[in-house]
């Protein structure tokens, strides 16, 4: 899988139709009071229909069936959001989702009327940037005075949202879940936390080695959190061991760090430099300052030495001086 990168979208959708990582998610970021309504044991996914605005099937969106203790079942619609920027409309897609879920199950003969319609429990998992400002109650989109004898005939819809970028890093670090670990691989503070969620990620699957699957999954993820740190193209290959990859990833950190102070460095000798050379000779031509620019540290350095017994520019660059000429 190395040359054919799954995109985000796509991997959690895989992710989450694991049941194990929607037990995992809800158990860990859900309301508790109606996390203990649900028998997280016996869900199972429902294959649905919902098609977008333009008539593509989002394959993001996942859909489970999830009985009730006290009976009856609730339906979980699950939405993943990979937009860069907040879905202000989402209360209306959810109201749109749920009834299309309800003409779906009732065009399948799962619901008569004397049954009525099953509670359903709308979830946004966003992993954008910006925290998630959109209204969560349908009403709330509707322009009335608050007095107006219309209300009682408006739909209404809330739903629940959950910002992985919102939530305390120390307290995601706290939690024994492995959603908690991607939603700190997707949102890091710097190419360090990386290194570390990555080694969390993979003490996770040496306590859980029944998750083979999940285990690929998070494998990407991770690939795709080295790329993004590195800001670089697609790496070309990588190992196939979780445990290899997260190895891989400390190793470049470190390199990129040395890259980083190295730079770092050079960029400083060409500063102090090029201020010598400004104060030494009024007037530069426009080649000095792309050598020096362009020069290494070592060279810096010996050009820097020159500079007090200089009287010319060929007595610090030499016969360079007039080969740029």
């Amino acid at each position: 899988m190395s040359h054919t990168r799954q995109d985000s979208d796509s991997l959690y959708h895989d992710i989450y139709s694991h049941p194990e990582m929607v037990a995992d998610l809800l158990t860990n970021f859900l309301d508790p009071v109606m996390v203990e309504q649900l028998d997280l044991a016996q869900m199972r996914r429902l294959n649905t229909k919902f098609t977008a605005t333009r008539g593509k099937r989002r394959r993001s969106d996942v859909v489970w069936e999830i009985p009730l203790r006290a009976g009856g079942h609730l339906y979980l619609l699950l939405i993943l959001e990979f937009q860069s920027t907040v879905e202000v409309w989402m209360a209306l897609r959810i109201c749109v989702y749920t009834g299309l879920l309800y003409q779906q199950l009732i065009a399948e003969r799962k619901l008569t009327p004397e049954r009525g319609l099953p509670p359903v429990l709308p979830i946004v998992l966003f992993n954008g940037k910006p925290r998630w400002y959109a209204a969560t109650r349908l009403r709330d989109l509707i322009r009335l005075p608050g007095t107006s004898p219309l209300w009682p005939f408006q739909p209404d819809m809330r739903y629940y949202v959950m910002d992985e970028g919102a939530f305390p890093r120390d307290l995601l670090r706290s939690l024994p879940s492995l959603s908690a670990i991607l939603f700190r691989l997707e949102h890091p503070t710097d190419a360090r936390s990386v290194v570390e969620t990555g080694q969390d990620l993979v003490e996770w699957f040496k306590s859980h080695p029944d998750t083979l699957p999940l285990k690929r999954l998070f494998r990407e993820l991770l690939i795709g959190a080295m790329e993004r740190v590195k800001g670089s193209e697609p790496l070309m290959s990588a190992p196939e061991e979780l445990g290899e990859v997260s190895n891989m990833l400390a190793d470049h950190i470190e390199q990129w760090g040395r890259d980083a102070k190295q730079e770092g460095r050079k960029e400083e000798g060409s500063s102090i430099l090029l201020r010598l050379l400004r104060y030494r000779f009024p007037t530069l031509p426009n080649w000095v300052e792309q050598k020096v620019l362009g020069a290494d540290l070592d060279v810096l350095a010996q050009w820097t030495d020159r500079i007090l017994d200089a009287r010319s520019l060929q007595d610090i660059f030499g016969d360079e001086a007039h080969l740029a000429h």
